[in-house]
């Protein structure tokens, strides 16, 4: 009987957490394009690009960015800030597209059915975006 408790406890324990090292897949078109670290700092949740899967865009720089990013890798750049937890999601902060320089508001969430798989929307008003990133590393 204790083993069963010990175990459910270890497998509910850091799989439901959306902190950890996630593969980011474009939904355009399926492929992998980088790894994001995200973590939580004094209660608060972020996103950084640990690496660009595609080696073409290793030295890429955030040309559109308006803010201290303006020509600064990609690579290394938190890209998902002030993130809080909100029930089973997190919200109230922003997503940065690289890409564009463009921040959108953003909500964190795991999938219901799998843990490993995070579900990242970007908002601009009415309009949104949804991807899923897949669990690599707790």
């Amino acid at each position: 009987m204790f083993a069963i408790i010990a175990l459910s406890f270890v497998c509910s324990g850091s799989a439901q957490s959306v902190l950890g090292k996630w593969k980011m897949v474009d939904d355009k078109n399926g492929k992998a394009r980088c790894i994001v670290h995200i973590y939580e700092k004094d209660g608060i949740v972020y996103g950084k690009i640990l690496e660009l899967l595609n080696p073409d865009k290793k030295d890429a720089v955030c040309k559109d960015c308006d803010d201290h990013r303006k020509n600064k890798k990609v690579e290394g750049m938190v890209v998902i800030e002030n993130m809080k937890k909100a029930g089973d999601k997190y919200e109230g902060g922003e997503i940065l597209n690289p890409d564009s320089g463009k921040f959108y508001r953003c909500k964190l969430w795991l999938d219901e059915h799998n843990s490993d798989v995070l579900h990242v929307r970007g908002y601009l008003a009415f309009f949104y975006r949804t991807q899923k990133w897949y669990r690599i590393e707790d």
